[in-house]
């Protein structure tokens, strides 16, 4: 979270540094001669700048000239110019990789890319700081020289102007946004964890693929659950067989039992009396041919 925050900040003083350099290298006040004259057409301030020398009247007339020729400028004007356009090149090619390098943004690829632009931009913007702290210093130099040589006349001595101030906090605006970037970056314990796990560029994608790992998962597990549930029906199915058929077995045994049982009823059933009397019951084997009554061949008179 402060890692985030510094870069925030660096990335605000980066964008007021390439502006403030961009606003002085069309400056025209790189230096100003101030010299009151009487009368009252005098000038009263001159201004020389990178590309154009104006001047500002008394009446509050003000016109100001270009250079053209470029050949004709002095050593440390020229260079003044490349540098200045060079450093604001290079702030705008910070720019764009510091909001690519940014923790807060969305877009820049993986924690690692991200890291890499951070650390370019930061060495854009101190190069660019660089550019930027040359020429003014190099340009301050020759105007306090000349200031300072008792041989240059009072008319053309000059002093340096507001353009060569913003010239050099534009300049450490930019040196410091630079070594934030620097210090500040993705660290390897942002994007270790991530690097071992395969990195993504996004983290929508990332939680597609937990969620899709999370699906097969469950599938997995649901399928083991099935073998085993298989597994234990064979297991149960074996274990029962041998029961079930002792079982059987058994039930066999008594319908047979039964039927003896049933047979032996009917044999006795016809083994029972052909002829019962009222007071006896005589039980005779049906071979054998059941005995005469004698008394019932004899009649009344025969009993008197």
């Amino acid at each position: 979270m402060a890692s985030s925050t510094m870069q925030i900040l660096a990335f605000a003083l980066a964008l007021l540094g390439v502006l403030g350099a961009t606003v002085a290298t069309l400056l025209p006040n790189w230096k100003v001669s101030a010299d009151v004259g009487s009368n009252i057409m005098t000038a009263i301030s001159q201004m020389q700048g990178l590309w154009m020398d104006c001047t500002w009247y008394s009446t509050g007339v003000f016109s100001c000239t270009l250079k053209y020729s470029v050949l004709s400028l002095p050593a440390y004007l020229q260079t003044a110019r490349t540098t200045m356009v060079l450093s604001c090149m290079m702030g705008c090619l910070g720019l764009c990789l510091a909001a690519l390098g940014l923790k807060c943004t969305r877009w820049g690829g993986s924690h690692r890319a991200k890291g890499h632009a951070a650390i370019a931009a930061g060495g854009c913007f101190i190069l660019a700081g660089i550019l930027c702290l040359v020429p003014a210093s190099w340009f301050t130099n020759e105007v306090i020289t000349t200031f300072l040589d008792s041989n240059v006349p009072e008319s053309s001595k000059y002093e340096p102007g507001g353009a060569v101030y913003v010239t050099f906090v534009s300049a450490g605006f930019l040196l410091a946004s630079g070594v934030i970037f620097c210090l500040f970056c993705h660290r390897k314990r942002d994007y270790t964890s991530t690097s071992t796990s395969t990195t993504f560029p996004d983290k929508l994608l990332q939680q597609q693929i937990n969620q899709e790992q999370l699906q097969r998962d469950l599938i997995q597990c649901d399928l083991i659950q099935r073998e085993q549930q298989q597994r234990e029906q064979k297991d149960f199915k074996q274990q029962t067989s041998p029961n079930e058929q002792s079982s059987q077995e058994q039930l066999q045994w008594v319908d047979k039992g039964s039927q003896g049982k049933v047979q032996a009823a009917d044999d006795i059933q016809q083994e029972k009396p052909l002829h019962e009397d009222k007071g006896t019951q005589q039980f005779y084997s049906p071979s054998r041919v059941p005995p005469k009554d004698t008394l019932a061949g004899y009649s009344l008179q025969d009993y008197v």
